[in-house]
Order: C-alpha cells, then structure tokens, then sequence
C-alpha cells in the first residue's frame, strides 16, 4: 500500500472519530451512538445514489457508441488498458473544460466531459484526461472521497446542533459521563469541528488525485498529456465558470471548478496545480 493510501485511510479514520468526538460533546453517549447511526446512513445513502444525484444536479446526458464514437472508442481503449469494465460515457452541456468520474464501483461507474474539453483539448490531452478519471475508478477514489465528503457534511451538521444547543444553554455535564459536554465543549464543537472536517477532507482529496495523476499517467502511456491539459484546464477555470459544480461536488472534477486565490486557494480541495505537473513530468 503506497505512503498516500495509508495517509488516506488514517484521514477517514479521523473524520470518523471527529463524528464520534462532536456526537459525545452535544448528547453524551446517546449523541455518540447517534451520530455514529447518522454517519452510517448518509455514507449508505451516498454509495447507493451518489452517482444519480451528481449526474442529475450536472445536467450529464449519456452518450452511446453511435452518438459519439471517437469519444467512446478512446475511453474503452482506454478502460481495456486499465483491467476496467467499460464505463457509461456522460456529456455535461457546459462550456468550461471540466470533467470527473462518478459510480460506487468499478461495475457502475461513469465518466463525464463538459462539451467545453471536449472542443478544447487535442486528443493526447483528452486522453490524459480520460486515463486520471478512469485511475479514479480503478482506486475506488469516488467510494472513498464521497465517505470523506459525507462524513464531514455530517460533522458539519452536528456542529450546527451543538451551537444551537449551546445558545440555549446545554446539558451541562453531570458526573456519569451520560450527558453532553456543557457550554465549553459544545462551543468548541461548534467552532473547532467544522473547520477540522473540511482541512481532513480536503486532505484526503488532495492524496487521491496525486495518486489518479500518477495512475493516469500510466493508463495513458505518457503523463505529458494529461500534464499538459491540466495547464490548460487551470487557465480556463478562471475565464469561465462551471455553472452546474457546487461546494458539495468540487472535489469530484479533475480541476476545481470554484477557482479562488489566498484563502480559497489554500482550502482548496486539489493540490495545487503546479506541483501536479511538476510530480507528472518528473515521470517523463
């Protein structure tokens, strides 16, 4: 297992214990169980739906062998390179250059490409593009980054019934430990615990990106492809904005669709861009 898996792992094994840490402050232990039970649900209901949902809110419409050939001749080359069954092939009707992988598993996966990459990008480039998507499927990067996603959404949720608890005066503590962590800890929940679930999602974000460049790079035959698309998917990431990406779906997308400077960039949830293509053409 490689140095950025492990990292992974250990990052939702934190995201978990925070849910856990923030559910015992607001309602002791019966807070714990459940937001242990609200962890459980939201990532079964985000491994069964995820993908509809996302395709849905992108606007996506499938495409068929006979309506885009080229298109589907290379992602199946593609696939067959990988070990990967072939996935369904989604066309977003935007004109940034976008794209991202979505599906719980190798078996029910599919890959989206704005209209705008597709007119954009040369076909080594699109081929780079296609290949890290695919490497996202062949890691299981979509199962891992929409735990990540939801794990954190519901410590973000909880926080919000913490600070609203704590407005109104809290539990208090009594000594059985059975009760919420009174005033202090729940504000601290409500401040602290936000802010800690988005730098670990971001975290485990940013890893599994290096590790579906690098992956990428080897479906394809060669990372200049893909090192040169992301330059110019950066480039037109701040001329043109990605109607359909939400905070909630920016992790998803080969380039941050919510392109920022200072602080957003610093939250951002991809590496940044720079030091993607360096470590890409490293492997040249």
């Amino acid at each position: 297992m490689s140095t950025n898996s492990i990292k992974t792992f250990l990052l939702l094994g934190l995201l978990t214990a925070l849910i856990l840490w923030i559910g015992d402050l607001v309602g002791g232990r019966v807070g714990l169980v459940i937001a242990l039970v609200l962890a459980v649900g939201m990532n079964g209901y985000s491994y069964w739906y995820s993908d509809r949902m996302v395709l849905s809110a992108t606007g996506a419409e499938e495409v068929l062998p006979e309506h885009a050939p080229e298109l589907h001749g290379m992602v199946s080359s593609l696939a067959q390179r990988a070990g990967l069954p072939m996935p369904r092939v989604y066309v977003i009707p935007e004109e940034a250059p976008n794209a991202f992988a979505t599906g719980r598993d190798p078996e029910h996966a599919a890959v989206a490409f704005t209209e705008g990459v597709l007119r954009t990008l040369d076909r080594e480039e699109l081929e780079g593009v296609a290949a890290h998507e695919l490497a996202h499927i062949k890691n299981r990067d979509i199962l891992i980054s929409t735990v990540a996603a939801t794990l954190a959404g519901a410590v973000m949720y909880i926080a919000q019934i913490a600070q609203f608890t704590a407005f109104f005066g809290g539990w208090g503590r009594s000594d059985d430990d059975d009760s919420g962590g009174g005033i202090l800890g729940l504000l601290l929940a409500a401040i602290v615990a936000p802010v800690a679930a988005m730098m670990l999602q971001m975290a485990v974000s940013r890893s599994r990106e290096y590790l579906a460049d690098a992956e990428g790079a080897r479906i394809a035959g060669t990372p200049v492809g893909l090192a040169n698309a992301l330059g110019r998917l950066e480039e037109a990431a701040e001329r043109e904005e990605l109607l359909c990406a939400s905070e909630s779906t920016a992790h998803m997308y080969i380039v941050n669709p919510l392109s920022g400077e200072g602080l957003a960039r610093l939250f951002s949830t991809h590496p940044p861009m720079e030091e993607r293509i360096r470590r890409l053409l490293e492997m040249h």
